[in-house]
């Protein structure tokens, strides 16, 4: 533990000196985003109404929370007090996994996982509040095992915040764990909706301007015209709706194909769910990972934050010893680090789609599908192809160390 807490103080320092700007890293300014466009949003967000003139305000309404927090430290310019905000909650999810890390069946391995992979992704982990996001979900999933309705409540706070933790309910234990989590975030995401929506105009602005999102150029489905504009194909590249996308021939045909890959993964989901019969601790932790990785593999936008979503959820599998996603956690996290490699490295290249920028995004976004499919093939494999009531088989730490079963019965 001594040396877990080491190089997070040490990755963390660096990772703080340079959101302050006392290293620059190369490539563009990450942290533009919160000094001007976060707390431009503050500015309006404050007076008591969302950003409706602008369509880069694309999130649920509980990220007005996250927008507004650096209002608690007060003695702080906006942006550091930002940063320090962000240091607090990967410090929260630091102690989250090596509480759950010392106890029976759980291992250290996913705070490892947590302090490393934050550390890969470079400055923009700081720089977007994306992190604020991941601690409520690695809270929510720690906590599903023993308090479904805490996880409910954290889930469906956390898709307010975001929308993707809403995923972490996929693998919840069918019977009365399902009902009570499933409901708890019901009504958690309605309370809190209602709440925005009584004292703050503009609260569902949000869905219409991601209707209009195109294909950014980082996402798996911009490999095609990263390659076709080298034949001929008449496009462009622009910043539009708050990121840098293409535009032009075939593009909302991409688009529409990658939705339809996302309802495919949803298909999929919903098969694994229906199909499972064999459950072990982990499976609430690795079905959320799974789903994760499925949505974000296909979705028309890989910003380079949402690698934290992947980094987050797969520290929590990797908490426990049985947890079958050894290896896809492991591709997530050099994922990681090519992303930040493609971004802000040298994200000029792969706006440009010249080879280098092309080579990182077919390793980057390849790294992804892999540790997709591996992940939803071992998921599979792990709960629906095993025979009924058989138990996960141990890793060889396990079988010493571990002073009982990771297992419990299976859902009816």
């Amino acid at each position: 533990m001594a040396r877990i807490l080491t190089v997070w103080g040490l990755t963390r320092a660096l990772l703080m000196l340079c959101v302050l700007h006392v290293f620059t890293a190369p490539g563009p300014d990450v942290t533009s985003d919160v000094s001007v466009i976060y707390q431009g949003w503050y500015e309006i967000l404050r007076t008591g109404t969302f950003p409706l003139d602008d369509v880069t305000w694309q999130y649920p309404p509980a990220a007005a929370l996250a927008v507004l927090s650096p209002a608690v430290l007060p003695f702080l310019g906006y942006a550091t007090a930002f940063f320090v905000l962000c240091l607090v909650c990967d410090a929260a999810v630091c102690a989250l996994l090596l509480h759950a890390g010392r106890r029976p069946g759980k291992s250290l391995r996913g705070a490892w996982v947590w302090v490393i992979g934050v550390a890969l992704l470079g400055p923009t982990g700081y720089a977007r509040y994306d992190v604020m996001v991941a601690a409520v979900a690695v809270a929510g999933l720690l906590a599903g095992a023993r308090h479904p309705r805490t996880m409910g409540a954290l889930a469906g706070f956390g898709a307010l915040l975001k929308g993707w933790p809403v995923l972490l309910l996929v693998g919840a234990p069918r019977g009365r764990a399902t009902r009570r989590s499933w409901a708890a975030a019901a009504g958690t995401a309605l309370a809190v909706a209602l709440a925005f929506l009584v004292t703050m105009p503009g609260a569902l602005a949000f869905l219409t301007f991601q209707r209009d999102r195109g294909t950014e150029v980082e996402s798996l489905g911009a490999l095609v015209f990263h390659i076709a504009r080298h034949f001929g194909w008449q496009g462009e590249v622009r910043l539009n709706y708050g990121s840098v996308e293409f535009l032009g021939p075939y593009v909302p045909l991409v688009s529409t194909i990658a939705q339809g890959l996302s309802v495919a993964a949803f298909c999929w989901l919903l098969a694994w769910r229906l199909r499972a019969r064999v459950r072990a601790a982990s499976t609430p932790a690795d079905a959320a990972f799974v789903a994760v990785l499925l949505f974000t593999t296909t979705s028309r936008v890989i910003s380079p934050q949402y690698m934290l979503w992947l980094v987050g959820t797969a520290a929590v599998c990797l908490a426990f010893r049985a947890s079958p996603m050894v290896v896809p956690a492991r591709l997530v996290l050099v994922a990681t680090f090519v992303t930040f490699l493609e971004f802000p490295v040298w994200f000029s290249h792969v706006v440009a789609g010249d080879p280098l920028g092309l080579s990182l995004l077919l390793v980057r976004n390849g790294l992804l599908v892999a540790a997709t499919v591996l992940a939803c093939r071992n998921l599979w494999r792990r709960t629906v192809s095993a025979p009924r009531g058989a138990a996960p088989r141990p890793v060889p730490e396990q079988i010493s160390q571990a002073p009982r079963a990771d297992t419990y019965a299976s859902a009816p």
